[in-house]
C-alpha cells in the first residue's frame, strides 16, 4: 500500500488527483473484495480509503478526495478527531469489554448523564446505549409499547429507520431495502403521508401549511387506526434517506400536540439529524419540540459503533428490568469515543460551525439553482444537512439519471457525493464539521463543472 501520512489533523486539506479514480491499488483491492465479500454489501464510491481527516479522504493510491458524506453523517466531528482518539486509546489501554449488564463502568454513566442533559426536554430522563440506529429505534418502540400497553406504531412516507425486521417494516423505501423475500415483516406498522413541501405544493398548486399536512395525518390515524390504539409516532425531524425532507413549519408541533393529547409516545429519530448536524444539537430544537424519546447514533461517537435511546424516565423504565440490553451495547471504547465527540462538539464550537457551513452550501446551491432552474427543482435543509432535488426539465418528475451523472463526475474529479431520496434524485451534503470553507467552495466548483458537462 502507498505510504500514507496519519489521519486526522495530519491530512493535508486539499483535493489532489495522482491517478484516475479508482486507481490501480483500489482496483486490485476490489478484485480481492469481489472474491471475499458478499455482493449484498455494495460500495457506492470505488476508492479504498487509507486515511482521513478534516474534509479529505486519502485513498490507497494517494488521491485526496473532498468528503461531503462523513460516512453518512457519522464522522461529524471529523475523522480521527483528537478528542475521540485520545479517549478511545486511553480506554483500550484499560480494558476492552466487560458487558455493562455484567460489570458496569463509569464512562457509560458519564455518557448517559451528558446525553440526558443534551436532549430536548426539561424533565427527568434515562438513557440506554446500543450498537446501531436500528437497535435504538427497536428499543424505543419496545419502551413505547410497554409504557402504553398498545401495539400500533405510526411512521411516515419516505422514512428510513433501519434494516432489522421491525425497522424494515418502518422504512418506506422498497429498493434495495425491502425485498419481499426478506419478509414477512413486523405487523402493527401504519404509514402516514409526510409533509414534503416541494411536492405537496406542486401537486396542490397552493401552499400546504404544516398544520394542514398534520391534520391530514391526524385524520387518517383517527379513522384508520384509532388514536387510542397507537403506542408511538416515530418520525425523523428531517428525513435522511428519504431525501433530506424538511417538513413544513408547524407540522411537527401539531403532531406532538396530538400525541400528547392522546397518550401516544412521540419518538424523534435523530440518528442522522442529531449531534450538531443541523446547527442545533438536535433537529427537534428548530421548532422547540420536546420528544418523549430520542433515538440517536451516527455522529454520537466520532466513528465508533454506538447508538442510544434517551427520554422520559417513566417511559424508558417501562420496559422492565432486563427488558433492554445487549452484549456489546455501550461498549466501553465506543462510549469513551462518545465522550470525546461530545467534548469536541462543545469545545470546538461545532454547532455554530454547522450554521457557517450551511450558509456556504446554501449560497452555492442558490447560485446553481439560478443557473439551472429547470432541473434543480428544490434546495433544502438546515445547517450542514443540505440537499438538492433534481427533476426532468420544467417538471417535478424525478431525474435520477442526471443525479447519478453529477455524482459520477464528482467521483472522477476527487469529490465524494451521496445520492439519496425515495426516487434516487437527491444529492445530499453531509460534510464533516471540521471542513474548511475553501474545500467546500472547491467542491462546489467541481459540481458546477459537473452540471455544465452533463447539460452541455
Amino acid at each position: 500500500m502507498t505510504e500514507i501520512a496519519m489521519g486526522g489533523p495530519a491530512v493535508p486539506q486539499e483535493r489532489k488527483l495522482v491517478t484516475a479514480i479508482p486507481g490501480p491499488k483500489s482496483l486490485e483491492l476490489n478484485e480481492r473484495r469481489r472474491k471475499a465479500v458478499t455482493d449484498a454489501v455494495p460500495t457506492s464510491h470505488p476508492s479504498y480509503i487509507a486515511a482521513a481527516g478534516g474534509g479529505i479522504l486519502v485513498d490507497v493510491d494517494g488521491n485526496q478526495i473532498i468528503d461531503l458524506g462523513s460516512g453518512i453523517a457519522v464522522a461529524t466531528v471529523g475523522n480521527s478527531n483528537p478528542h475521540v482518539v485520545e479517549k478511545a486509546k486511553a480506554q483500550l489501554d484499560m480494558f476492552t469489554h466487560t458487558c455493562f449488564m455484567v460489570n458496569a463502568y463509569e464512562s457509560y454513566v458519564d455518557a448517559a448523564e451528558k446525553i440526558n442533559a443534551l436532549t430536548p426536554g426539561d424533565f427527568e430522563k434515562r438513557t440506554a446505549f446500543f450498537n446501531s440506529g436500528a437497535e435504538a429505534v427497536e428499543n424505543a418502540v419496545k419502551a413505547a409499547r410497554s409504557y402504553t400497553g398498545r401495539r400500533a406504531v405510526v411512521v411516515f412516507d419516505n422514512a428510513y429507520h433501519g434494516r432489522t425486521n421491525l425497522t424494515l417494516a418502518m422504512t418506506a423505501k422498497a429498493k434495495p431495502y425491502k425485498k419481499s423475500a426478506y419478509g414477512p415483516f413486523a405487523s402493527d406498522i401504519y404509514r402516514m403521508p409526510m409533509s414534503y413541501p416541494y411536492r405537496d405544493n406542486a401537486a396542490a398548486g397552493t401552499k400546504l401549511t404544516g398544520e394542514e399536512a398534520a391534520k391530514r395525518v391526524i385524520t387518517q390515524i383517527r379513522t384508520q387506526i384509532g388514536a387510542d390504539a397507537v403506542a408511538a409516532i416515530v418520525i425523523e425531524p428531517i428525513q435522511g434517506e428519504g431525501g433530506f425532507i424538511v417538513p413544513a413549519e408547524g407540522f411537527l408541533p401539531s403532531i406532538v400536540e396530538f400525541a400528547k393529547e392522546n397518550g401516544i409516545v412521540f419518538v424523534a429519530d435523530e440518528v442522522q439529524s442529531g449531534f450538531a448536524r443541523t446547527g442545533k444539537m438536535f433537529a427537534s430544537e428548530w421548532e422547540g419540540i420536546e420528544p418523549d424519546l430520542v433515538t440517536m447514533a451516527k455522529g454520537i461517537a466520532g466513528g465508533l459503533p454506538l447508538s442510544a435511546v434517551s427520554g422520559r424516565a417513566d417511559i424508558m423504565d417501562a420496559a422492565g428490568v432486563g427488558g433492554m440490553g445487549g452484549t456489546y451495547g455501550g461498549n466501553p471504547t465506543a462510549v469513551a469515543a462518545a465522550l470525546g465527540a461530545l467534548e469536541s462538539y462543545e469545545q470546538d464550537g461545532l454547532v455554530a460551525r454547522a450554521l457557517e457551513i450551511g450558509e456556504v452550501i446554501e449560497g452555492r446551491l442558490a447560485k446553481l439553482q439560478g443557473m439551472y432552474p429547470g432541473v434543480i427543482g428544490d434546495v433544502r435543509g438546515r445547517g450542514a444537512m443540505q440537499a438538492m432535488e433534481l427533476v426532468q426539465e420544467g417538471t417535478i418528475e424525478p431525474n435520477p439519471e442526471l443525479t447519478n451523472a453529477i455524482a459520477d463526475f464528482g467521483t472522477k474529479n476527487g469529490l465524494l457525493l451521496l445520492v439519496t431520496g425515495t426516487y434516487g434524485n437527491v444529492i445530499r451534503f453531509l460534510p464533516p464539521l471540521s471542513i474548511s470553507d475553501e474545500l467546500l467552495n472547491d467542491a462546489f466548483d467541481v459540481i458546477e463543472e459537473a452540471f455544465a458537462a452533463a447539460l452541455a
